[in-house]
């Protein structure tokens, strides 16, 4: 197994961030589409990989792939990969999720009751067994089905990698820890540049931008369904790459990160995250309406999720809401601004065209991402 190929999906729209993060790890890639990118790398790249990546939603381990039309050819071409070199005797194992895309095949119940049929079989003729204990390690299968091409892993993750651990305390509608890490890193805020967020909400945005100012890897502190792995990957490779992120940290550094939000409630909950997440001297938090933005510096940058307004007693408060906001950032000279909304009338209660926006699919629901973009600061001179 000296390089195999790893899948790690992540949000409709997102996949070039994903792409650069998995490079700079070290890895060569092999496909990117829609939602999930594929690369090659060693036993030690899903340990780095689970660890370090801030943007993908996991990491998966390719059995195979092939074409199916029918549900005699998804049996028998599943029946064919070599499920004895992923799972032990003693292992216990599921198809847990079935995604499928313009495929002759759509019904994902169906698609997983048969391919564990499937495995069954093949497991028991190659481990002379009628019956599976499924007493050790978990290995659960996830299968994505597009254009009639089966595509076949193994789920090294477990819970979701936007689960970073440090936000048991959510406010109303947050935004996913992966998500907001990827609109950061899309941005050309860096760690000497000012950072607001005016509806932070419960302080995903500040707490993720803390992390990567102070280069903490977002897995560091949970654990991951592959670490029971034994018959594939020693226990050690999860220390070394663990120990890999403590010697990275630096988290004393100055910042000038700040969160506000109008609800004080909110706010004791998002300092609690940060300082769950190690970064709580990092960030400022204020209890500040939209209406008080303000900032004495330049060329800061503000990078929010606002309301949506997906119920509707909080829609009709929408259009004071943005516009607003939109005042605010007015008088904030030289600023930049990105916000993630899927409300349609934020240009216009904002009272500015967008330079640009991106598509976004969070979760189904289609956002945008709106950036309006400031001027760059000048050039330090050098000594």
């Amino acid at each position: 197994m000296d390089k195999i190929e790893w899948i790690a999906p992540c949000h409709f729209g997102l996949e070039s961030v994903l792409k650069r993060e998995i490079e700079q790890l070290g890895y060569e890639i092999a496909q990117v589409e829609d939602g999930r990118v594929t690369f090659r790398g060693g036993l030690e790249a899903v340990c780095r990989a689970n660890i370090f990546l801030r943007t993908a939603e996991r990491v998966l381990m390719k059995v195979g792939s092939f074409q199916a039309r029918t549900f005699d050819e998804l049996f028998e071409r599943t029946k064919e990969l070599p499920w004895e070199d992923y799972i032990p005797r003693d292992g216990k194992f599921w198809v847990a999720k079935a995604a499928s895309v313009k495929s002759k095949l759509f019904s994902p119940s169906d698609i997983q009751s048969i391919m564990k049929k499937a495995m069954v079989e093949r497991l028991r003729a190659k481990y002379g067994i009628k019956w599976f204990e499924e007493t050790g390690a978990s290995y659960p299968v996830r299968v994505f089905l597009m254009k009639d091409t089966v595509t076949v892993g193994l789920d090294t993750t477990g819970v979701s990698l936007h689960k970073r651990g440090y936000r048991p305390v959510a406010g109303k509608a947050p935004i996913a820890e992966n998500l907001a890490a990827a609109l950061i890193m899309l941005t050309p805020w860096r760690k000497d540049r000012i950072l607001v967020d005016p509806f932070c909400g419960s302080g995903t945005f500040p707490i993720e931008a803390a992390m990567i100012a102070a280069n903490i890897a977002p897995g560091m502190n949970r654990s991951f369904t592959a670490e029971t792995w034994a018959n594939i990957i020693a226990k050690k490779a999860w220390y070394e790459a663990v120990n890999e992120a403590a010697d990275l940290i630096d988290d004393d550094i100055e910042t000038d990160i700040q969160g506000y939000d109008a609800d004080g409630s909110v706010l004791r909950a998002a300092r609690r995250n940060a300082e769950e997440a190690g970064v709580g001297h990092l960030i400022h938090f204020q209890q500040r309406e939209v209406k008080d933005l303000s900032h004495p510096k330049k060329y800061g940058f503000i990078i929010t999720n606002p309301p949506y307004g997906e119920r509707l007693e909080e829609k009709e408060a929408l259009p004071k809401l943005y516009k607003e906001f939109g005042e605010a950032f007015k008088k904030l000279d030289s600023w930049s601004a990105y916000m993630i909304t899927s409300y349609e009338e934020a240009e216009r209660y904002f009272g500015r065209k967008a330079d640009k926006n991106r598509k976004i699919y969070n979760g189904m629901l289609r956002t945008y991402f709106y950036q309006f973009q400031g001027p760059k600061p000048p050039r330090k001179s050098a000594k």
